[in-house]
């Protein structure tokens, strides 16, 4: 009994050993693969694999910037959930019924040069290769559900801090018929930057070139006449407002400020941008920034401003 009881013992930790070198095996070629693929270094937290359910889940995914610019995260997914089929890799393709993919934040950077990150991927330059055409994994997604959160801008070609600017997206696409890694790529960045209203990019480009089949939706993003940010912290008036301040000094020029109304005006490159504080209570502070520009709403402004206070508020 004993014996047969060790056995089962032995049985059972080889199976727990086995899916956690498989997991990890699998998540060191997601990163080897679409690193290579897109000359992004890229990071993935965890991934778990269910042969039963037939099923992936891939957590804290991070692509950063290429070579040539600061390491900001470029893309941000907490999370990406997949249906899929695990015995066609034996057939010598992969394929994926349904991709879920939840895409924190899209982060487009300007470089000192003026180059940007998106347009310098591997993937953006292959059009310029005549005659040698990037090769495409052996993949096939029938359909990818896209969920956009926000796009964050950073341009490092002026001079002092950077420019950040925050799109909030918010939006939901699908997609279908997706055939390669640097297509599907293509598609989260380019749609993402797209449905901020960001134009004129390379990486657009690359995307059409992938030929991605996108099923109707509803329009993206709109200003319907918003030009304000709000956050709730839980850090004193006083803090947010000397970190606030502090902020808006390093982006713009301050023309009036006044701690006891925990107001401050100021110019950030030629937009109106008003801070207010609200002390909910002790230790619980709300902020509210609004900007326009030639008396038009400029909430990419406004909430580039929160993000920079939300950051050195952490």
């Amino acid at each position: 009994m004993k014996k047969k009881f060790i056995i089962i013992l032995i049985f059972f930790l080889s199976l727990v050993v086995f899916s956690v070198i498989r997991d990890f095996v699998i998540k060191s070629i997601v990163t080897v693969v679409v690193t290579n693929v897109t000359g992004a270094p890229t990071r993935v937290g965890g991934l778990s694999l269910s042969i039963i359910r037939q099923s992936v889940k891939i957590t804290n995914f991070k692509m950063y910037s290429p070579k040539g610019f600061p390491k900001d995260v470029m893309v941000d997914i907490p999370m990406m959930n997949v249906t899929c089929d695990v015995f066609s890799i034996l057939k010598g393709k992969i394929y994926l019924k349904e991709l879920a993919v939840d895409l924190r934040e899209m982060g487009l950077v300007k470089n000192k040069d003026g180059k940007l990150n998106v347009d310098s991927l591997k993937i953006s330059q292959a059009k310029k290769q005549a005659g040698k055409p990037a090769k495409s994994m052996p993949l096939q997604i029938d359909l990818v559900e896209l969920n956009i959160g926000r796009v964050v801008s950073r341009d490092y070609s002026v001079s002092g801090e950077p420019v950040i600017k925050v799109y909030e997206v918010g939006v939901r696409k699908t997609y279908k018929n997706i055939n390669s890694v640097q297509q599907l790529t293509a598609l989260i960045i380019a749609e993402s930057l797209k449905a901020a209203g960001i134009r004129g990019l390379g990486i657009y480009g690359a995307s059409m070139l992938t030929g991605v089949a996108a099923l109707p939706v509803a329009a993206a993003f709109t200003l319907a006449g918003k030009d304000y940010a709000q956050q709730d912290y839980s850090v004193s008036w006083d803090k947010v407002y000397e970190v606030g301040l502090g902020v808006i000094k390093e982006s713009g020029i301050v023309k009036k400020e006044n701690k006891t109304t925990g107001v401050i005006n100021a110019d950030i490159r030629g937009a109106q941008v008003t801070l207010k504080l609200q002390e909910l209570s002790n230790n619980s502070t709300r902020a509210m920034i609004s900007a326009r520009k030639f008396f038009l709403p400029q909430p990419e402004v406004a909430a580039g401003v929160m993000y920079r206070i939300s950051e050195k508020l952490k």
